[in-house]
């Protein structure tokens, strides 16, 4: 019963997790927009959660940490990764930030931030509900 009661939250505090690296990621590129060789960094997390909400198949149980994944990956393990992409040049000096790209992906970004900090915050109003209805 707890479990389903936190599973939202989970998911909620991963997408903050997420936004908050992504926000890193792209504070980097645009601060080194200028800067020779750099190469821009992106989170990869979307898919992974999504896999990981999916929830069905087989899954395999990891006692070891070098066991070899079988099947879904729980919601707990996952984690958004930054990842350099080299397969774009934009300028003669092998940076490939773009900034105009790099604003919208901010403002983007922040949007997804604040919804989710909107939804966690319902979420948690809703269990001091359930709380303070339980006392009476």
């Amino acid at each position: 019963m707890v479990g389903r009661i936190f599973y939202n939250t989970k998911i909620l505090e991963k997408s903050l997790d997420a936004t908050w690296k992504r926000n890193q990621a792209i504070s980097h590129n645009i601060a080194n927009v200028d800067t020779p060789g750099y190469k821009k960094k992106e989170v990869s997390f979307e898919k992974e959660l999504a896999d990981a909400m999916a929830g069905y198949g087989f899954k395999g149980k990891r006692t070891r940490d070098r066991h070899i994944q079988i099947g879904n990956v729980a919601i707990d393990e996952i984690n958004p990764r930054v990842i350099e992409v080299d397969s774009t040049k934009m300028r003669v000096d092998d940076n490939n930030v773009d900034i105009d790209t790099e604003m919208a992906n901010l403002a983007t970004n922040t949007i997804m931030h604040y919804a989710a900090v909107q939804k966690i915050n319902g979420e948690l109003h809703r269990l001091k509900n359930i709380i303070n209805e339980g006392r009476r």
